[in-house]
This record gives structure tokens, C-alpha cells and sequence, in this order.
């Protein structure tokens, strides 16, 4: 799964490199422990042209009576969204990218659970496959949330965890953004793992376990791994 990741980017790399006519109106600060039900950066084609915007973290299906529902979907899993009531309709026309330079991960030691930070070996920002929905909370409010899709985990992360984000690859941009584009096939064959020796994790300190921690000393590395 994926329950806390980072951008630390500046807004100027992430518009040059996810090629975005227009980025978040609102201004970006630099993210070290992004957890659900926060906002998160999002990219969704508008008229042809990529658009980046602030969704929240945790897909509200238009069918739901509730907001509640979104803390329970942060992640879909890649087998069943085509199927699944509360992603296959945001399959079908509603996918986005989700912007991130890192994740975590926590694996047990004993009764402990050491954190873990997975990012790509070149340190770049890269996005993962998510879906997003438009809830109407009222006549005043309409909430926009969205899920990070999964999969199974690469030979690299799988001593960490059996499931891993999806991780798109830049060429596949496009077509997995084109709300004109409905055939499952091609979509789903875009949700495999991410290359294994294109990533690289490291143990950090246990400061990002609390949510309340936003900072640079959620990625100070306590032990270089691989």
C-alpha cells in the first residue's frame, strides 16, 4: 500500500517536468509526510492540456452519502478498479497523476515498526497512476478526492511490503490522462511494477511515524541500504 509519501520539489521543476499549462492556484509548501485526507498535488487533462491541482487524499465516490468514506480508499488496488464500484467509474474517464518524489514504507521488527523512504535513484519527483471523483458535499461545496492505485511489490520493495504504488513511466503519461480513452487493456497493462534498479530505499528515523511531523527530519537517513 501507500499511506505517506513527500514532495519536496520546488513548483518551477514540477511544471517544467510534468509539463503543466497551469500549475495549483495554491501556493505549494514543500511536503515531507503527506498523509491521507490531506491535499495532495494532482495533474488531470483539461481541454487537451495538463492541469495541476490540489485534490484530497482519499477517493469519495459521487455515490456516497459521506465524506467518511474517502479515509477507507487511499489506495485501489490495480486488479479489481475495472470492476469495483467505488473506482470503475473514475477508471473508465477520471484518472490523474499524482505528484511525489518518495514514499514510506514500515516493516516490523519485533514489536517495532521501522520506517523506510523509497524513492527513484536519480532523486527525480515522478508520478503515481491515481483516480480521481467530484462529490457534491451541498448546493455550496464540492469536494474533489482522488486514490493512489497499487500493485504488487517489485523484487526491490518486497522484503518491505507485498504491494507498492504504481509508478507511471513519462511516455505513459498521456494516454493514461486521456478522459476520451476507455478500453481497459492498454490502461491496465500501464499498472505493473516499477523497475526495481531504477530505485533505491533507505532507513530513516522514526520521526515520520507521528503525522503531526512535516519536516526535513522525516527523510534524515539513519541507514543507507540500497
Amino acid at each position: 500500500m501507500c499511506g505517506r509519501f513527500t514532495l519536496q520539489t520546488p513548483v518551477d521543476q514540477l511544471v517544467d517536468q510534468f509539463k503543466l499549462s497551469k500549475p495549483p492556484a495554491t501556493q505549494l509548501t514543500l511536503r515531507f509526510n503527506v498523509a491521507p485526507t490531506q491535499e495532495v498535488v494532482a495533474v488531470r487533462s483539461a481541454a487537451g492540456a495538463r492541469v495541476g491541482d490540489l485534490l484530497r487524499w482519499g477517493l469519495v465516490p459521487f455515490w456516497s452519502k459521506d465524506l467518511s468514506i474517502g479515509s477507507r480508499l487511499i489506495n485501489a488496488r490495480s486488479e479489481t478498479i475495472a470492476e469495483k464500484p467505488a473506482f470503475r467509474s473514475a477508471f473508465r474517464s477520471r484518472r490523474c497523476l499524482i505528484l511525489a518524489d518518495g514514499y514510506y514504507e514500515w516493516k516490523a521488527n519485533g514489536k517495532r515498526k521501522e520506517p523506510y523512504y523509497i524513492r527513484l535513484r536519480d532523486e527525480r519527483p515522478f508520478a503515481f497512476a491515481g483516480l480521481w471523483e467530484k462529490w457534491r458535499q451541498d448546493e455550496q461545496t464540492t469536494v474533489h478526492s482522488c486514490t493512489i492505485i497499487t500493485t504488487d511489490s517489485n523484487e526491490l520493495t518486497a522484503g518491505l511490503h507485498h504491494r507498492m504504488p504504481v509508478i507511471l513511466d513519462e511516455p505513459d503519461y498521456d494516454l493514461w490522462l486521456d478522459p476520451e480513452f476507455e478500453e481497459p487493456a492498454p490502461l491496465l497493462k500501464l499498472l505493473a511494477p516499477y523497475a526495481s534498479d531504477r530505485m533505491r530505499f533507505d532507513s530513516v528515523t522514526t520521526h515520520v511515524n507521528n503525522v503531526r511531523n512535516d519536516d526535513v527530519k522525516c527523510v534524515r537517513i539513519q541507514r543507507e541500504l540500497f
